[in-house]
């Protein structure tokens, strides 16, 4: 853009971690230099350098002001060392510092290079509160294929308590070994590691993104679930509303036993569904009935075709959803998730 009050205010935060010069690592931080000239004769403004977003050191060590910014002439971001000389350079011309790429060791830096990380807050500030919706139902309900399709077409982010074990056990995360120990002995999580890794995986979520709104796939499944959840955001928290996708049992057999020929799964048998279904009832629907009984449940009858379902569920989180993701057209992975086309053949 030419003119600076057209530029949109710089509210992002760099963290830059991991590089061989340790001097470069640190948080940088919107710049406040006034407006100056660059090397390519552009009129810098508050916050911006060539017309792309610029930061300055947080601790205002650097020698060079913005520290953190974006060449013209080179096309490409760089970081500069505390002396102002560059040190880390990464050629390209996207909106912000890249994240996904492996930056260059420049002239004056020492390998490897810096990992990169784009805040949407102030990482030194507490992180917003997320908006959390809760998402229960039998096996078979379609509790997953929703909240897929909130996730493509309306922009809320789906967090599965089951994959986000199985994520935290594989990748060695600090609590792996007791979560790895505790699923091959067929017991449960305790509420204090889930809740903790669905809290930071929020607050992770939110500050790399800028979504604040969730649907917990899942979770709560037992009373004690919620008591874990207050536990850790406080009794004071208000409750998130619940999404309750009813469905009968003749239903949810016959789906179940219609997805066993494509999903290779070993619960999708009769007699896994029963015990499934009978835990469910057991353990998971006093949760439920305690959040009708505080008018924090909303039930979706999920009998219905996929279409009228997900038109159900649209409407139900229509309140926090981006205009922009709202009138989207459909993907076509949304299309396939509401049997408007048939799934990609497989390759024998």
């Amino acid at each position: 853009m030419d003119e600076n009050n057209q530029l949109e205010p710089n509210t992002f935060f760099i963290e830059v971690s991991g590089a061989g010069l340790p001097e470069v690592d640190g948080l940088f931080i919107p710049s406040t230099a006034p407006p100056t000239q660059s090397e390519s004769g552009t009129l810098s403004s508050i916050g911006y350098w060539n017309g792309k977003r610029a930061w300055d050191r947080a601790d205002g060590k650097a020698a060079r002001s913005p520290a953190l910014s974006y060449s013209n002439s080179y096309r490409s971001w760089r970081i500069s060392r505390l002396d102002g000389h560059l040190a880390y350079d990464i050629t390209c011309e996207d909106e912000l510092p890249p994240t996904d790429r492996q930056w260059h060791v420049y002239k004056k830096g020492v390998a490897p290079a810096p990992k990169v990380v784009v805040h949407h807050f102030d990482p030194r500030q507490p992180c917003p509160q997320p908006n959390v919706v809760f998402v229960l139902g039998g096996p078979g309900a379609g509790k997953g294929t929703m909240c897929e399709l909130a996730e493509h077409q309306l922009g809320w982010t789906h967090l599965s308590m089951g994959e986000l074990l199985r994520a935290e056990r594989e990748l060695g995360g600090p609590t792996a070994e007791t979560i790895r120990s505790i699923l091959a002995a067929g017991q449960l999580v305790p509420n204090e590691i889930t809740v903790t890794l669905l809290k930071n995986t929020m607050e992770t979520i939110i500050r790399t993104t800028g979504n604040k709104n969730f649907l917990l796939d899942g979770f709560p499944r037992s009373l004690s679930n919620l008591d874990g959840w207050y536990e850790i955001f406080g009794h004071d928290t208000e409750l998130p509303k619940m999404l309750y996708f009813e469905c009968p049992y003749p239903v949810l057999k016959k789906r179940i036993l219609g997805r066993a020929k494509y999903t290779g799964r070993s619960d999708d048998n009769v007699e896994s569904l029963k015990l499934r279904f009978d835990t469910f009832k057991a353990e998971t629907l006093p949760t439920v009935e305690l959040f009708k009984s505080k008018n924090k449940c909303i039930e979706i009858d999920t009998s219905l075709d996929r279409q009228a379902v997900y038109e159900l569920l649209r409407s139900q989180l229509a309140e926090h959803t981006e205009q922009s993701h709202a009138s989207k057209p459909l993907t076509e992975r949304s299309e396939i998730l509401l049997g408007l086309r048939p799934y990609p053949k497989q390759e024998s």
